[in-house]
């Protein structure tokens, strides 16, 4: 699979709806990713039969872990990607993708190392606490987790009503 360093093709000359287009497509790449750690999550009572919760619940955990991590490297890519394309074509008017780009310059409002530190996160945490202190202890990393995976759906979720608004203000010219 060859991954591409910019929405710009050096081969033929890209327009803007063709790199909102694309953008659109990684949006919903990162989204798939995020689905992927839910629908593997919700298949756990499979797993319950012949794992332990002790082994179960921290597996659980670690599928939100991975899937955050992954997206968040997919919505970087993006604003990489999208930023690379910007700084390489000057002459080109970018302001149609402004809704886009403001995006990216609020968030991420805080690095996953920040936000996988229960200790920066008092609010999540405690949320996670007081859930896991009504269903079980080991549930605590999963809750703090699936937070995690809420702010990387709200982040999507924001990138990809941004493009919508480009797609409806300037239709596919």
């Amino acid at each position: 699979m060859q991954i591409k360093d910019s929405y710009l093709n050096a081969a033929t000359p890209t327009s803007i709806a063709a790199i909102v287009s694309a953008i659109d497509k990684d949006v919903e790449h990162g989204e798939d990713i995020l689905m992927l750690g839910y629908s593997l999550v919700l298949m756990a009572p499979i797993f319950a039969p012949i794992a332990p919760p002790q082994v179960l619940l921290p597996l659980m955990a670690l599928v939100f872990a991975v899937s955050v991590w992954r997206a968040r490297a997919n919505f970087l890519a993006i604003r990489d990607k999208l930023l690379q394309a910007i700084n390489a074509d000057q002459c080109r008017d970018w302001s149609r993708l402004n809704p886009i780009v403001q995006v990216f310059s609020e968030h991420p409002k805080q690095p996953l190392s920040q936000g996988f530190n229960p200790l920066k996160n008092g609010m999540r945490t405690a949320r996670s606490v007081l859930g896991a202190l009504m269903i079980n202890p080991l549930w605590m990393p999963i809750f703090y987790t699936l937070g995690l995976q809420f702010s990387e759906e709200q982040q999507l979720s924001l990138l990809n009503k941004a493009v919508l608004a480009v797609e409806q203000r300037w239709g596919n010219h």
